[in-house]
């Protein structure tokens, strides 16, 4: 297990400008956090090595690039043991249009974010989902429209990054 340091408020200040712009160049960032560049770097780099900053990338626009159907799908499993997991797992890694998904508790067991070029598209999602022997049901949520999208709030005391305490 990876050992903890406390962020203080000036990895917190980090923390948020990244997030705000994934792309700021390190002199800018430097002057927004009240540091000279090369320890603005150093804790940069500090962040992403324990693991503060799993990845930078850019956010696409799905319905620019043709993509008009975005939908959740909720999927229950056969069983819940490690083979089932692992098989499903492996065959939605598969997917492309699986964007993302999470192994959650409840009445089903995977939230998958999808995305398809139309209606017949995800369909055809649909269908390629039915016939994973592991998979026993299949719930979808097509998106109308999106309601918020804000970034992770970021605290403002350093213990509260603390989960601990």
């Amino acid at each position: 297990m990876t050992e903890r340091h406390p962020l203080d408020e000036i990895d917190l200040k980090i923390l948020s400008e990244l997030q705000k712009d994934g792309r700021i160049r390190n002199n800018e960032l430097a002057d927004r956090v009240g540091l000279s560049e090369p320890p603005c770097r150093r804790r940069v780099r500090a962040l992403r090595d324990r693991g503060y900053v799993s990845a930078i990338r850019a956010t696409l626009d799905e319905k620019l690039l043709g993509y008009e159907v975005i939908s959740y799908v909720l999927i229950q499993l056969q069983s819940q043991a490690q083979a089932t997991l692992q098989a499903f797992e492996k065959s939605i890694a598969a997917i492309p249009l699986v964007q993302q998904s999470w192994r959650i508790s409840g009445d089903a067991d995977y939230l998958l974010k999808c995305v398809a070029r139309n209606v017949e598209g995800m369909h055809q999602q649909l269908l390629q989902f039915s016939a994973m022997p592991e998979v026993r049901n299949i719930r979808t949520f097509p998106v109308l429209g999106v309601a918020k999208d804000a970034p992770l709030p970021i605290p403002h005391h350093p213990a509260a990054s603390d989960p601990a305490q």
